[in-house]
């Protein structure tokens, strides 16, 4: 469960720490959750935003089509795609594979 909290982008970093290992969710997903279906933008804006905070899996979110659009503000050209490939997702030409498979879905999964 996400603690209330003022920032927008708090928030959002607590979602995305929620997100097990292996799996992935969207920005809209994050957006929708957080009662904000129309903010998926922003919960992009805090991605970009994450990558310098280790503790926020920032690599595990991922647009509705499970494209990696996210990876070029990770430092290295394909950190993105190696950090999923570490966990087990499979990556080609930069869209997850078998997305319905490792989709989180914090409606789904969180109170």
């Amino acid at each position: 469960m996400v603690k209330a909290s003022d920032n927008f982008f708090e928030k959002v970093y607590e979602v995305v720490r929620l997100i097990p290992y292996g799996k992935v969710t969207s920005y809209g997903v994050i957006a929708t959750y957080l009662s904000t279906a129309r903010a998926a933008r922003m919960v992009g804006w805090a991605m970009n935003k994450a990558h310098n905070l280790a503790d926020v899996p920032a690599h595990r979110v991922v647009n509705k089509k499970g494209i990696l659009t996210g990876k070029h503000h990770f430092n290295g050209t394909n950190l993105m795609q190696q950090l999923l490939e570490n966990e087990g997702v499979e990556i080609i030409e930069n869209q997850i594979q078998n997305l319905e498979k490792v989709f989180w879905n914090p409606m789904e999964n969180l109170p």
